[in-house]
C-alpha cells in the first residue's frame, strides 16, 4: 500500500507543464522524476501516448504498479536515477519532464529524515541506500561540512554551524533531525514569521547526500540527447542553484551567452547547438500557491529541440 503522503501529492505547475509540453497522440514522453505519478498520469490522460517513467526511490513502486494496471503498455516504469537517463531510455522522445529536488511525499514521511519539522533518523537518501546525512555530519571534518553548507545551502554561518556540529559529536553521535536542528538553532536563533534557520543547512546536506546538482546536469544532457527533433524538455526547480543550472544549460545549448555560478558544477554544453527555443522562468499562479505552499518557490523552464540536428547520439 502506498504511504498516505504519496496519495495526497499534487504535482507542481501541472497545467503549465501540460501547456508547454503539448502531449499528442502516438508520441513518447519521459517523466524523469515519477514520484506519485502526477505528471505521468496527466500526460497519459491528455493524449493517447506512451510515458516512460524513471525514479530511484523504491517507495514509488506500488504506485508504478498501480498505473501499469490502468494504462498497460502505454506506461513503462524503469527504476533508476535520471543521471542515467540516456542508458535507461533508448527510444526517441517527443518530450521529457523533470521535477527536481525532494518530493512532497519524501518530506511528509518523517522516517526519511528530510525534514527538520519531524524528528527522525538523520537520513535524507532518496534511493534509501548509500551515504546518509548522518554519515556526513559524524564523519566529515569541520572544513568539509562548512563547505557543503555554504556551497549547497548558501549558508552564511556555515563555519559556525560546522564547528558546533564537530563539538556536539564529540559527546555523542548526531543521529536525528531534531539533534541537528537544535545545533543549528544554537548558532542562528529562530524568529517568528521568518524562514526556519535550519532550512539552508538541511537543503545543503540533502543535495550533498543525493549528489543532486551533478545528477541534474547529467540528466539534462541525457534527455537532450534522447529528444527527437522538435522534442520538448520541461524542468521544474525549487531553488536558485537548480534553476541556474537549467538556465545555463538551455542558454549554452541554444547559442546564448554563458552563465557562471561558483555554487554549482560547470555545465558543459553538448557538441552542437540543440535548442531552437528556450523559455524564461515561469512562476506558479497565485491560486496554486494559495492551495499548495510548496509551489511558491517553483520555477518552470522549457526548451525545444531544433527541427534538425547534426548531433550524434552516444550510448
Amino acid at each position: 500500500m502506498l504511504p498516505e503522503s504519496y496519495q495526497k501529492h499534487f504535482p507542481v505547475m501541472l497545467q503549465e507543464v501540460l501547456t508547454c509540453l503539448k502531449p499528442q497522440n502516438g508520441k513518447i514522453y519521459a517523466d524523469a522524476t515519477f514520484g506519485n505519478g502526477g505528471y505521468s498520469e496527466a500526460i497519459l490522460k491528455a493524449a493517447d501516448c506512451k510515458v516512460i517513467a524513471l525514479d530511484r526511490d523504491p517507495a514509488v513502486l506500488p504506485r508504478a504498479e498501480e498505473m501499469k494496471k490502468i494504462y498497460g503498455s502505454r506506461f513503462d516504469f524503469r527504476p533508476g536515477q535520471f543521471s542515467d537517463f540516456s542508458s535507461l531510455i533508448s527510444e526517441d522522445l517527443d518530450g521529457a519532464v523533470f521535477d527536481i529536488g525532494v518530493s512532497s511525499m519524501q518530506l511528509d514521511e518523517a522516517e526519511r529524515g528530510f525534514s527538520f519539522n519531524k524528528d527522525a533518523a538523520l537520513d535524507m537518501r532518496m534511493s534509501q541506500s548509500g551515504l546518509s546525512a548522518a554519515d556526513i555530519v559524524n564523519n566529515y571534518d569541520e572544513a568539509e561540512i562548512a563547505d557543503i553548507l555554504y556551497k549547497y545551502g548558501e549558508e552564511r554561518k556555515s563555519r559556525q554551524i560546522a564547528r558546533r556540529i564537530v563539538e556536539a559529536r564529540k559527546t555523542a553521535p548526531i543521529t536525528t533531525t531534531k539533534q541537528l536542528a537544535e545545533i543549528i538553532y544554537g548558532v542562528i536563533h529562530k524568529k517568528f514569521n521568518e524562514i526556519d534557520p535550519a532550512t539552508r543547512s538541511f537543503q545543503a546536506l540533502r543535495i550533498a547526500v543525493n549528489n543532486e546538482l551533478e545528477e541534474l546536469e547529467k540528466g539534462l544532457k541525457g534527455a537532450a540527447q534522447r529528444l527527437a527533433p522538435g522534442g520538448r524538455l520541461m524542468v521544474v526547480t525549487f531553488h536558485s542553484l537548480e534553476d541556474r543550472i537549467v538556465k545555463n544549460f538551455f542558454n549554452e545549448n541554444s547559442g546564448k551567452s554563458k552563465g557562471v555560478s561558483r555554487y554549482m558544477p560547470e555545465v558543459k554544453p553538448l557538441d552542437d547547438v540543440l535548442f531552437a527555443e528556450c523559455s524564461k522562468a515561469m512562476a506558479p499562479s497565485a491560486e496554486e500557491c494559495a492551495l499548495n505552499k510548496r509551489s511558491r518557490s517553483a520555477k518552470l523552464r522549457y526548451a525545444v529541440k531544433k527541427a534538425t540536428s547534426s548531433e550524434t547520439r552516444k550510448d
